[in-house]
């Protein structure tokens, strides 16, 4: 009875269906936009330098001091801790790196900067930098690669040769001659004009440490969202290695963008709820005209012995049947639609440019992300929209006087 009475009024029918409809795909959009650029922050806060996991040695964050290598001052077996690293599902790369800090000088220039040793095998799986190079490459035995503002202070180039003044761990000062081999560009933060890349032995041979003492090995992640399950079972891995390994997931290291990104996952529902809440008043009042042009029949039904309660649920399953119709053609719209726009994301770069946040980029572009759950928020709100709309005009069906109505009083 209450889908036959959903199509007696087809033309309002469908256009309530409608309104519902497009709440659904509103919602569903509007939070897989939110979801692609939470993710986007995600991606390129981690998967720019960072990785998606770090191991160092515990007493090494805040503070990173030069001395708290992994494994004290006696170093560990480097290889066999990328090998554990490396073995574990889930992993897609796994770099070590060394940093100091010091001095880069050509000419009468000098800036201050983040000395980083890496792996120029090892790095290009883990982080950006040897894709961003305009100029040269990642740097050999005895060389230096620097950001390109890092560049532009000192005025050298590639092929040049810059001084590198570093305190060692040993007490001496480092102070070398190293040829210039790249100049990247991440335009991100203050990397390119704050740090200088080195090839992890020549770093080791500089700072007066040996070849098993690094600060950190990054680890890149198949997917940003199993951070977490994957640097446990890293963490177990190499547990045996050392006593005072720390291996922590990108929510652990980077707390604020970690903050920021739940902070926007718990505003999906909320923003669920605002759409689909103002949609029940459209709905309820068009429920209620419905309800009120048919009160003679409800009248007839009552005087024939229906009970209230039965009228009521009739008028329930109405708007329940009314939400199922609106989330199918709301499904049908919505899921294609978002397949089109992960895989043709919306260039706005014509109107704003890559804003960094957090050691992030945003870039210029809308994307989706979605999984089950955004879509069965939005499904849950759909049919209880169209279930508490109908209670009002459920409940005044359900008390309709008979002789009063047949009476026209």
């Amino acid at each position: 009875m209450a889908w036959r009475n959903l199509w007696r009024n087809r033309r309002r029918t469908f256009l309530t269906a409608s309104a519902l409809s497009f709440g659904f795909v509103a919602a569903v959009l509007m939070m897989g936009f939110m979801n692609g650029m939470m993710e986007e922050m995600v991606s390129n806060g981690t998967e720019v330098v960072t990785g998606q996991i770090q191991i160092h040695a515990e007493a090494y964050r805040p503070e990173r001091s030069i001395h708290d290598t992994m494994g004290g001052r006696e170093g560990l077996d480097v290889g066999a801790l990328v090998a554990a690293a490396e073995a574990q599902n889930g992993v897609a790369g796994v770099a070590p790196r060394l940093y100091g800090g010091g001095l880069v000088s050509s000419g009468d220039e000098t800036v201050g900067a983040v000395l980083m040793g890496v792996d120029p095998e090892r790095e290009p799986r883990v982080s950006r930098f040897a894709s961003v190079f305009v100029e040269g490459g990642m740097p050999g035995p005895g060389e230096v690669a620097v950001g390109a503002a890092l560049a532009d202070k000192i005025g050298i180039a590639v092929g040049d040769e810059a001084v590198l003044v570093a305190p060692a761990a040993d007490g001496s000062t480092g102070n070398d001659l190293f040829g210039v081999s790249g100049i990247y560009r991440l335009d991100l933060g203050g990397f390119d004009d704050s740090y200088a890349l080195l090839e992890l032995g020549t770093l080791q041979d500089f700072l007066a440490m040996d070849r098993g003492r690094i600060h950190e090995v990054a680890i890149s992640v198949d997917r940003v969202r199993d951070a977490d399950p994957v640097a446990e079972r890293v963490a177990v891995a190499v547990a045996g290695l050392s006593p005072d390994l720390a291996t922590e997931p990108w929510s652990v290291f980077l707390g604020q963008l970690y903050f920021v990104v739940s902070l926007a996952s718990a505003m999906n529902s909320v923003v669920a709820f605002m759409i689909f809440g103002m949609a029940i008043f459209g709905v309820a009042n068009t429920m209620l005209l419905a309800t009120f042009e048919r009160r003679r029949e409800f009248a007839v039904a009552r005087a024939l012995g229906t009970s209230g309660v039965a009228l009521g649920r009739i008028v329930v399953y109405e708007g329940l049947l009314l939400g199922v119709v609106a989330l199918a053609a709301g499904a049908a719209l919505a899921f294609p639609l978002l397949a089109h726009i992960r895989a043709n994301p919306i260039d706005l770069s014509a109107f704003v440019g890559t804003y960094s946040f957090m050691g992030s980029a945003i870039r210029p572009q809308l994307t989706v992300e979605y999984s089950f759950q955004e879509p069965l928020v939005s499904a849950v709100a759909l049919l209880g929209t169209g279930i508490v709309s109908a209670l009002l005009p459920a409940w005044r069906a359900a008390r309709l006087p008979p002789a009063d109505v047949l009476a026209d009083r």
